[in-house]
């Protein structure tokens, strides 16, 4: 059923919002080329996933945790682009291929050691990855900076596992979505 969903809504969001989807395409590239931007995170079992996302940063900058990085490296559109959140929204792609679903863990940076093996001793890495997660909606939207956000990470990635609904996703999704538009903005 939770596949279904998935395919489904990044179906018919690939869709709907492809107009979107193009004229940001088209202003990242006008700003430096190559608008899309594939990163290697830890996937499902562990495995490779690509994650695909609009380019927020200049082509040569170092993938890693955004707060690792110079500021001057992300490019005004960047900018925009992470305080709308829309340059998350090719993730759809990874949705709609199964690598991820919209809800569950968000996959970690395979520089992220620590949070790989915190996740890994608690079978985390038993479901899929999500665009966005329980963590999300509770503070923990970007970088980690201490070994308290691990353990919060993951016991949010814990407490959503072991309590799975379809309601639970859908209370989410809604969560998300408002602190996309009302939430606390942090700006890049």
């Amino acid at each position: 059923m939770i596949r279904s969903f998935d395919f489904c809504f990044a179906f018919f969001g690939l869709l709907l919002l492809s107009p979107v989807l193009v004229m940001v395409a088209f202003l990242v590239w006008l700003e430096g080329g190559s608008p899309l931007f594939f990163q290697d995170r830890v996937g499902r079992h562990q495995k490779p996933l690509k994650l695909v996302k609009f380019r927020t940063m200049r082509q040569g900058t170092a993938s890693v945790a955004t707060h690792l990085v110079d500021a001057s490296a992300i490019t005004f559109v960047g900018r925009l682009l992470r305080y709308s959140k829309l340059d998350e929204l090719p993730q759809l792609w990874n949705v709609l291929c199964g690598d991820m679903s919209l809800v569950g863990p968000r996959p970690g940076l395979q520089s992220q050691v620590e949070l790989t093996l915190n996740r890994e001793a608690h079978h985390v890495y038993e479901v899929k990855p999500g665009i966005t997660g329980l963590a999300q909606t509770k503070g923990y939207r970007g970088e980690i900076k201490s070994d308290e956000d691990i353990v919060n990470r993951v016991k949010y990635d814990i407490f959503y596992i072991k309590n799975w609904s379809f309601l639970l996703d859908v209370k989410i999704i809604f969560q998300t979505v408002w602190l996309m538009v009302f939430g606390d903005k942090k700006a890049y």
